[in-house]
């Protein structure tokens, strides 16, 4: 008889840019267990968080504040269907989020409980609001280039180097006026195409120093655990395998340089052989599909690609 538990599961929360309006209704309305998260979310938060993200605006989604705990709890919604439909628990071989889907994996993984870590994200997106509101920064995406190339031209320019989102895909993140600068003589350094992105400020920078220090702060609060299954950290693109190193590199992840393809490396090294994206708009699947073409990756987010999703895990 065939072992239909037999593969090897990826578990990818998604990151600030993901989310769109609408997301999770419907599994809300047709499964109770959907509703009953969402419902969570806005009793530990003490606010209707699940009406920004179903009916709201876009512009109010978008905050940093709404839209990092909004996605936090719609991935662990999408999971809890996915349980569900699939009969159950099913083995996670490994998890990674980008950003602040580092968290979601982590709560997935009970490194913390539902409920510190919704407090975590909220605060972690409230703390680099006001980053954002105190600084005037911007980021760039540098489209065809090596990340040695774009690291010296981000030397050069006095900015960072935030995402290495794919081959190819790296963005950099520091004072508008310098992004500006850097956009302008990328070409010199051989980069195909540069491109200002519509973002509030300058993540996963420098500039985020007064959120990095509060969020240390936050986190020392949270009780944790070693996590169920190896959950990735993007500082380093590997396992967090101790609690001191877990705190350590979520806190150091709010400045400091997203190595998303190291993480996915590291859970293909996993022996991980399906990929479950849990959360809106399929960018991580997509990002997965430009690093490894012939990885089977699911981008699960609504009714219909959850059950998609969880006929997969049997297939």
């Amino acid at each position: 008889m065939v072992n239909r538990m037999a593969r090897k599961i990826a578990l990818l929360f998604a990151g600030q840019g993901a989310q769109v309006v609408g997301m999770g209704k419907d599994l809300a309305n047709e499964f109770p267990v959907a509703a009953d998260v969402f419902q969570h979310g806005d009793d530990v938060l003490g606010r209707r968080l699940s009406e920004i993200a179903w009916d709201g605006s876009m512009e109010e989604l978008t905050k940093t504040s709404n839209c990092q705990p909004a996605l936090f709890v719609h991935g662990l919604a999408c999971l809890a269907v996915l349980r569900e439909l699939a009969g159950g628990e099913f083995l996670v071989n490994g998890a990674a989020g980008l950003s602040l889907g580092e968290l979601t994996a982590h709560a997935a993984a009970e490194t913390f409980t539902f409920e510190d870590g919704a407090r975590l994200v909220q605060k972690r997106g409230e703390l680099m609001d006001e980053a954002c509101a105190a600084t005037l920064g911007g980021m760039a995406a540098m489209i065809g280039a090596e990340e040695n190339a774009v690291r010296q031209l981000a030397d050069e320019e006095d900015v960072d180097v935030a995402n290495i989102n794919s081959p190819g895909q790296i963005v950099i993140s520091g004072e508008l006026a310098k992004v500006e600068t850097a956009v302008a003589v990328a070409k010199e350094h051989g980069i195909r195409r540069a491109t200002m992105l519509n973002v509030a400020g300058a993540y996963h920078s420098r500039l985020m120093q007064t959120g990095y220090e509060r969020f240390g702060a936050a986190l020392l609060e949270v009780q944790m655990q070693l996590p169920r299954f190896p959950v990735v950290s993007n500082v380093t693109g590997k396992q967090a395998r101790t609690l001191p190193e877990i705190r350590q590199t979520l806190q150091e992840q709010v400045t400091s340089t997203v190595r998303w393809v190291d993480c996915e490396q590291s859970l293909l090294n996993f022996g991980c052989d399906l990929f479950l994206e849990l959360g809106p708009s399929g960018v991580l699947a997509g990002l997965l599909k430009r690093f490894r073409k012939d990885v089977d990756v699911v981008s699960a987010s609504d009714v219909m690609s959850v059950r998609a999703a969880a006929d997969r895990i049997h297939a």
